[in-house]
């Protein structure tokens, strides 16, 4: 969806939306990034802290009612304050009973030219002692075992497998990513979008997972959000790809029975060589 400078309208037209979505059939509903406002990261403004709120909070709050209203798993993508001058960008899960299952807080944050996440948001905790807070998470809702990460989390095979291998049989990624506007070279454009759509793909063939990224629409100062939001099987096949700028409710049926034949079929579970795997722990490994 779009949004606008009013963070109620933004509100009300997702419930609307998600009470459309639940009308056509849906189980697990799943929110774009930072649905609730615009998305403010574009530039580097204090008075933009003042969209951030406590999770749990009243916005969980009135979700988890409307999820146990219309039965369904609602994943919601907002701006969190976990304390003064302590941030984060967080989903909250509420499973179809209107429980609040717990957050995940975002792990990867971006700092690039109309994407300034740095000066508004802490990274997740890689450990916590909080238990809802713990790195990588997996949620077990009522329809699924999901994983939820966030945006810039798109491009990190790491954060994927890690969730993949807490047992998600999804992967849920709410999303803000667009096309600079002032870019002119179309061929530029293509290359982007293909680019984050092939990474997330890449993600469900590695893990046999299904893969659902939600990305906004709308122009919203130099960005041209590009919505595609899409759903990969676990060969990465796409079984939905949403236009680029109108605002869509899509109701898409996955088959998780079906997840054992993939990992069956291809093993990439069974053959990862654990033993060998050290040396992603460095941040760089200098050619010898």
């Amino acid at each position: 969806m779009s949004c606008s400078a009013d963070v109620e309208d933004n509100f009300q037209k997702a419930i609307a939306k998600i009470r459309e979505a639940a009308a056509k059939g849906a189980q697990i509903v799943c929110l774009q990034e930072l649905f609730k406002s615009l998305y403010f990261c574009d530039v580097e403004d204090h008075n933009n802290f003042g969209l951030a709120e406590q999770i749990p909070g009243p916005s969980t709050e009135t979700l988890g009612n409307l999820a146990k209203e219309l039965g369904v798993v609602i994943i919601a993508s907002l701006f969190e304050k976990r304390a003064h001058g302590l941030y984060h960008n967080t989903t909250a899960v509420m499973d179809a009973d209107g429980s609040y299952l717990g957050k995940y807080r975002k792990m990867h944050i971006p700092d690039d030219p109309g994407y300034y996440e740095k000066f508004y948001f802490t990274p997740g905790d890689a450990s916590s002692e909080e238990s809802d807070t713990n790195g990588y998470r997996t949620f077990d809702t009522k329809f699924a075992k999901i994983g939820v990460l966030i945006c810039w989390d798109q491009w990190y095979p790491e954060a994927a497998r890690i969730t993949s291998l807490m047992g998600a049989e999804i992967l849920f990624y709410p999303t803000a990513i667009g096309w600079d506007t002032n870019e002119t070279d179309p061929v530029i454009n293509d290359e982007q979008y293909g680019a984050w759509q092939t990474i997330q793909r890449s993600h469900a063939v590695a893990n046999g997972v299904y893969v659902v990224s939600v990305n906004r629409v709308g122009r919203e100062a130099d960005q041209q959000f590009w919505g595609g939001s899409f759903i990969a099987n676990p060969h990465g096949r796409l079984l939905y790809l949403a236009p680029h700028i109108e605002e869509t409710v899509h109701v898409q049926e996955i088959d998780l029975q079906k997840l054992d034949h993939y990992r069956t079929t291809w093993p990439f579970f069974r053959d990862r060589r654990v033993d060998s795997y050290k040396p992603i722990l460095s941040r760089y490994i200098d050619g010898k």
